[in-house]
Order: structure tokens, then sequence, then C-alpha cells
């Protein structure tokens, strides 16, 4: 039979008003946020180089790409549950020292292989950074600031999508390929100085025993799987090698799902799927990546392929999403917008109107850059409402001593559904009978994918609007 621990008593609350340095923290933490999301897309346009000076395969600048999101996405739940028992403080820390190294390596790195291993190093802190920097925001708001740390929170990924490409090509038109690494490090060393200072501890008041199986199982399931997404286009989807993959990956997810079922201390609590909120937002969130990564990996090929722009200009033109989702949130106007709204309301409109943008983008895009614009000024801001507000809604529907683990799921579903965004879309691409075709296609199939999102969403969190959720966490302030 399952068995279940008890419930840890409940340690006093922290103050109403929150960390007196909290926007301060903020900075801190949204900054080495940055720092991870720029090394998501920065290397794309040192590919030309790094065949010329390192005589780098094709296969090669795969996996120099895929290493650092294979090791970032499978370990993202475990990242969060080590954050939660041996605290937020320390793995922030941690993970910050291991990005910085990784960095340094990849930045000396003399062959393919060193700077893959580099890249898998740095993955394994960006996994850390990118738990623990969503949790912390969640222990030094109070209640009625977290919508607002969030909107900022998520702006920051939305602004390390947009300068990835532009940081890398300044830095290419200007030293060797290894400063784009190199510019890491004095972000890091910066951080790491800020957070020791300023950041408070938080961990887990229970202590709960390491689930060291439920971590082995969860890091193989989920690599497995986005290694699986990353492989079909390329190897098609009906290869042994794509087959063999995902059925590896359903396994061992299935047998983790079980492991997790039965035993007293799980890394993830499956009850929290009983609670409709969570739900909800998951599968929202799911689907909203689904479409909207899909749909801005067919926008780069859109600008380029069929506008004429060259990759710089095309990088250019992507800015205006980026800065239309900082404006809203860090003016706080998108936090108002959900107070006034409510929830369920402001995903649901704030997804309708993504979807909007990627009717714009596939209908008026053909014509010139004009559409586009409109489209990425509609995506930017429905994305500035409804992707605070879901993530917030994942956060909050779980009790605070698992703030990492929430923070890990929420970064999982981002990997998994933009992964899988890229590959469907990239297949509906290649099998229609032009490219003007298949990527006017891809951006409606996109539309329908967000607007599916934001009504499952919409619908579970209001029918969860009475949900309450147990609170308890020992907390440093």
């Amino acid at each position: 039979m399952p068995t279940t621990s008890p419930a840890p008593p409940t340690p006093p609350a922290p103050p109403v008003e929150g960390h007196p340095q909290r926007w301060l923290i903020l900075g801190v933490i949204a900054l080495a946020q940055l720092t991870v999301l720029l090394d998501n897309t920065v290397l794309n346009v040192a590919i030309p180089s790094l065949k010329e000076e390192l005589g780098a395969s094709t296969a090669d600048i795969q996996w120099m790409i895929n290493a650092y999101s294979l090791v970032q996405a499978g370990l993202l739940l475990t990242a969060g549950s080590a954050a939660d028992r041996y605290g937020r403080k320390r793995m922030l820390i941690a993970g910050l020292v291991l990005f910085g190294a990784g960095s340094l390596v990849a930045t000396l790195a003399s062959s393919t292989g060193q700077l893959i291993a580099a890249r898998a190093g740095m993955g394994v802190g960006g996994a850390l950074l990118v738990t623990t920097t969503l949790a912390v925001a969640m222990q030094i708001f109070p209640p009625a600031e977290q919508p607002r740390a969030i909107g900022i929170w998520a702006a920051v990924n939305s602004l390390g999508f947009a300068t990835g490409p532009l940081v890398g090509g300044f830095m290419l038109g200007h030293f060797w390929w290894g400063a784009i690494f190199l510019i890491n490090l004095p972000v890091a060393a910066l951080a790491l100085v800020a957070v020791v200072l300023l950041v408070p501890e938080s961990k887990n008041p229970q202590g709960d025993r390491p689930d060291l199986l439920g971590a082995l199982l969860s890091t193989v399931g989920m690599s497995t799987l986005v290694l699986t997404i990353i492989s079909g286009p390329e190897h098609g989807w009906s290869s042994a090698r794509v087959l063999g993959s995902g059925l590896v990956a359903v396994v061992v997810l299935g047998v983790f799902g079980w492991w997790e079922s039965r035993i007293p201390h799980p890394m993830l609590d499956l009850s929290f799927f009983r609670n409709r909120q969570f739900t909800g937002a998951v599968a929202g969130a799911v689907l909203v990546t689904f479409g909207m990564g899909g749909a801005l990996f067919l926008l780069t090929q859109h600008l380029q392929l069929v506008l004429g722009y060259g990759p710089l200009e095309a990088g250019l033109r992507t800015v205006p999403l980026a800065v239309t989702v900082v404006l809203l949130n860090f003016t706080g106007v998108a936090a108002r917008i959900t107070a006034r709204l409510g929830g369920p309301v402001t995903i649901l409109s704030g997804m309708a109107v993504m979807a909007c943008g990627l009717v714009s983008i596939g209908v008026l895009g053909e014509r010139g850059y004009a559409g586009t614009l409109l489209g990425l000024v509609l995506i930017g801001a429905g994305t500035a409402t409804a992707s605070p507000a879901m993530a917030h809604a994942i956060m909050s529907s779980i009790p605070p001593a698992k703030a990492g683990v929430g923070a890990g799921i929420n970064g999982m579903l981002a990997e998994f559904g933009t992964g899988l965004g890229v590959a469907v879309l990239g297949a509906v691409l290649t099998s229609a009978g032009s490219l003007e075709q298949g990527l006017r296609e891809g951006q409606l199939v996109g539309a329908v994918a967000v607007v599916a999102g934001g009504v499952v969403a919409g619908v579970l969190l209001r029918r969860a609007a009475g949900d309450k959720t147990p609170k308890g966490e020992e907390v440093s302030v």
C-alpha cells in the first residue's frame, strides 16, 4: 500500500510585507537567469566559426547545442528537489559556480569534445539556476506582489530569447568565438557575490530523505524524451533510433511515476495532479509552449527566407516581441490586468491575443514586415499577461516547501512543449507544398494550440477557484 508522510508542523510564516530587499534580490536572480537563457541560443550564431576553427562536424555542432539543453532539461526536477531539501540559496550558489566554471572551460576549449563536455557542465548549473531563481522569488515576495515578481522573471525569459543571437553576433564581430562564453564570467561572479550577501536561505522544514532512485529515473526519462523529440525530424519518427529512445523514455517515466506513488518522501508528489488549478496550468503551459516554441522557430525562417533579411537583421526584427513583454511586466501593467481580470480570464484572453499575433504573421506576414510586426507586438502583449499568470498558478498551487520542485516542473513544461512544437511544426513545414504555405500553416497550427491551451487552463482554473493549498515554509528573512 502507498504510504504518506505525516504533515510537518507549520513554522512561523514570513512577514506579510516580504523581504525588505526583495526587489534588489529579484534583480540579482534575474541577472543569473538571463545568463542561462542567453546560452540557449547564443551558440547558434557561432556555428560557422566553430566549423572553421575547431573542425567541428555537423554531428559535433548538434551535440554542442543539444548537450546543454539535454542535461538542463533532464536535471530540472532533480535540481528543484535538491534546492527544497538542501536550501535554495545554497543551490543557487552552486549553480552559479558550476555555470561559471563551465563557461571558463568552454572559453578555453581547444577541441570539440572539450566544448561538448563544458556545455554539459553548464547545463547542470543552468538547471540549478532555472529552478532556484523562481523558487526564491516565491519566497521573498508576499502573495500580493508575487504576480508582478513572476512577470518580471518571465520577461527576462523573453529578453534572453531575443538578445541571445544579437549578443552572439556582436561578440563574434569583434572577438573570437570563445568570447560568447567569456562574457558569462563577470556576470556569474557579480551574481554570486550578490547572492551571498543578499539572498535569504529557505528550504523544506520537513527535511525529506533524498529520493535518489527518483532523481535517477527522472533524469534519464526526461533526457531521453527530449532527445527523442530533437532526433525525430532529423532521423525520421519511424526510425529505430527514435522509436527506441521514445520507448525507453515512456518506460522510464512510467517507472518513475510508479516509484513516486510508493515511497513516503517522493521527489514529485503525484497528489499535485489532483489539484485542478495545478493540472489546468500544466496542460495550458504545455500547449502554449508547443504553439509558441514551434511558431517562433518558423518565424526566424520566415524573416530570412521569405522577407529576405540576413541573420542579424532578422534577429533585430524579433526584438519588438521582447520589448513588449518587458515594458508590460516591468511597468506592472500586466500584473494590474491580472489583478483586475483574475487568473483564468487573464490566461484565456492573453492566449487569444497571442493566437491573433500568430495568425497575423501567418496571413499578413507574406506581404511585408508590417504584418509580422503587428503579430510580434500581439504575441508579446499576450505573453506578458498569460505566461506569468500561468507560472503563478503552478507555483501557488504547490506548498511553499516544494517551491523548487514547482519551478522544476515549470521549466520542464517549457522544455518539453517548445521541443515538441519545433518538431511538429517543423514537420508541417517539410510536408507543405511550398515554403510560404508551410510557414503559413505552421503559424496557424501554433495559433490553434495556443487557443486550446488557454481554454483548457482557463476552464480548469475557474473550476478550481475554491481550492485551498496547505501552507508552511521555513524562511530566513
